[in-house]
Order: C-alpha cells, then sequence, then structure tokens
C-alpha cells in the first residue's frame, strides 16, 4: 500500500475510530472523571508528538485541563523523573515500541497515577504498560510518513475530549469533511507546484493548528527534504520575522477562529510589506485571497478544523515531493518505527 492509498483511507479510517471507540472512550472518560485529575502529561514523540500539541490545546480549551508534555528523557536516561501528582499520564505513539515512551507510563504506574494509552497496537509495550487504551483502528500503516494514524490520533483525543463533555456527537461529519479536502487533490498539486524550487520554508499556525504547522513541517521534512521549520504566528514575529525577504516561502494554516484575526494580520503583512510567497489553508475567502497558492477546507469548528488542515498538508507534501522530482514512499535514511531509549 502506498502513502497515496493511506492519505484516501482517512475518513473511513475516521469514521472507524469514532464507531468503535464511542463506548469504549465512554467508559474512559467516566473513569477519569473519578480521578477528577488536576493535569495531564503525555509522552510521544515525531508525529505523535505533534497529535500531543493538538491535545495541549484541546482538553485545555474544552476540557480545563492543565495538560504539559513530557520530557521522556528525564524518565528514561537521566532516571530524575519528576513527581506526578495528581497527573492523568497519557502516552501517544503509532507502534507503542519506543522504549523512553514506555519508562513514562512504567513510572506514573509506579506512582499510583493513572495511565491512558493511545495507540494502533494493542498488544504493544506502551498499551500493555497502560490502565486504558484507545485503539486507532488504522489497520496497518505501511507508508514511513504517517497520515491516517496522525488523523486517527487527532480524532482519538477529539473523541476523549467530546467524551468528558458528555458529547460525542459532536464529531459528526468529520469524515465527510475530510473527503471534501481529498476531492481538492489536483489543486493542492498545482498549488504545490509553485513551491518545487523551495529549500526553505517558515511553516505558521496558532491555537488549535500550532500542532498542523508542526506536522506540516515535518511531513515536508519526512518528504521533500525541505527545511521547513514550525512556528506559531505569535512566536514568528518575535525574531524569526527577520529570515523573511522577497519571495521567502511562508506555509500557513489559518482557518477561522479566534486567533484568525491576528492570523490574517500577519500573513497581510508578510505579502503586502515584505513579499513573501503565501500557501495558506483557509476557510476565509479573504484569507485565501493573499496567497499565491490558496488552499480551501470546509467550514467547521476551530478545535476540529487541524483534521481538514492536515490532510490538505498531506496532499501539499505529497505533491510538492512529486514536483521535486522525489519518490515520496521512499523517503531516504529513515525508518517506519523508531525506538528511542
Amino acid at each position: 500500500m502506498t502513502l497515496w492509498d493511506e492519505i484516501h483511507e482517512q475518513p473511513e479510517t475516521l469514521q472507524r475510530i469514532i464507531d468503535r471507540n464511542r463506548d469504549v472512550v465512554a467508559d474512559i472518560a467516566a473513569r477519569i472523571n473519578e480521578v477528577s485529575p488536576s493535569s495531564v502529561l503525555i509522552a510521544a514523540r515525531g508525529t505523535s508528538d505533534n497529535a500531543a500539541r493538538y491535545a495541549l490545546y484541546v482538553w485545555g480549551a474544552r476540557n480545563a485541563l492543565n495538560v504539559a508534555l513530557a520530557a521522556p528523557s528525564l524518565f528514561s536516561v537521566y532516571h530524575q523523573p519528576p513527581q506526578l501528582d495528581g497527573a492523568l499520564v497519557v502516552g501517544i505513539s503509532q507502534s507503542g515500541e519506543s522504549p523512553d515512551l514506555v519508562a513514562v507510563l512504567e513510572e506514573a504506574n509506579d506512582q499510583g497515577r493513572p495511565t491512558l494509552a493511545i495507540t494502533n497496537h494493542p498488544d504493544s509495550p506502551m498499551a500493555q504498560a497502560a490502565d486504558f487504551e484507545i485503539e486507532l483502528h488504522t489497520g496497518q500503516e505501511q507508508a514511513i510518513a504517517a497520515t491516517k494514524t496522525y488523523t486517527a490520533q487527532l480524532a482519538a483525543i477529539a473523541l476523549l475530549s467530546s467524551a468528558l463533555n458528555d458529547n460525542i456527537g459532536s464529531l459528526s461529519g468529520l469524515a465527510a469533511d475530510v473527503g471534501i479536502v481529498l476531492a481538492e487533490s489536483d489543486r493542492i498539486a498545482g498549488a504545490a507546484a509553485m513551491f518545487a524550487d523551495t529549500e526553505a520554508a517558515a511553516v505558521l499556525g496558532r491555537g488549535f493548528n500550532h500542532s498542523t504547522a508542526f506536522e506540516w513541517a515535518l511531513k515536508l521534512q519526512e518528504l521533500t527534504y525541505v527545511l521547513a521549520h514550525p512556528y506559531s504566528t505569535a512566536d514568528f514575529v518575535h525574531g524569526p520575522l527577520a529570515l523573511v525577504s522577497r519571495g521567502f516561502p511562508i506555509l500557513a494554516v489559518a482557518p477561522t477562529g479566534k486567533p484568525h484575526a491576528t492570523v490574517h494580520e500577519l500573513l497581510d503583512r508578510l505579502k503586502t510589506e515584505l513579499g513573501s510567497r503565501l500557501a495558506v489553508i483557509s476557510n476565509d475567502d479573504a484569507t485565501l485571497g493573499l496567497a499565491d497558492a490558496p488552499i480551501r477546507i470546509p467550514a467547521g469548528p476551530e478545535w476540529l478544523s487541524p483534521i481538514g488542515a492536515v490532510v490538505a498538508a498531506q496532499l501539499f507534501s505529497y505533491h510538492l515531493a512529486s514536483a521535486k522530482g522525489l519518490d515520496p514512499d521512499a523517503p531516504r535514511t529513515i525508518e517506519k518505527i523508531t525506538r528511542t531509549t
């Protein structure tokens, strides 16, 4: 199975994870609410780390949880783990095999804290170490660059958030919206071709889509070898703005929502004052009008927009690799499973 196939499996995969996990996640949410954690600590690496960034905003904004990302090396290398009093400890991993992530959950168990694994492999060491598990149900992901497992992780995070708020029905229509994005593949290919000469770029997002900026940058690094660096738009103006000269490539995720006005203002400055080249993923006509390469996604709740937005970013990265004459199914150097200690 190719990367192209797996990108296009995502509507079916998303619907499957929602349908198969409704009762499981409702039970997990009830048990978490009984424990009433004061914070959440998430252990993840790579693509899964970007899913954790999504959880930071979703569980923070929608569930009033104090969410932080773990430093796994404190557990596995330095052997100086922090005290986890009051925390729910979550591991997110496609394979569930990375020893340093498993070490975080095992330490949480030793400290008597509840643990949750979000993984595609229920028999993995991470799943076995956890009190609770949300299985991604994506089937085998063969392509080296993760696509369907990433959106499944986002869906699992969103599903748990909704269950904690007793409103799982809020995810209806998610798979259909991703199908709409996939239908725009030819247009996205044209947008990507405009950036075929890109060797370095900044990738911008804010709020819920801070995670999308990081994941888009990672896909560009993996598939196109572009030196893509992700930034919050708020951080970008604190120094990195000096990178921008006329024609410098800026890739931005800018759907409507609470940060949108400030993101639009920055993109307007980047285009009209500094002369950057813009590829923009958005559902807003005015913001898309600023872009050299506009990429439209369906309108919807801001907190769910990272799922459709990242599928557009996956397609852009896939088509950019092809425009550069690269094989997106054979990125150099990297392997499917990375085990860090």
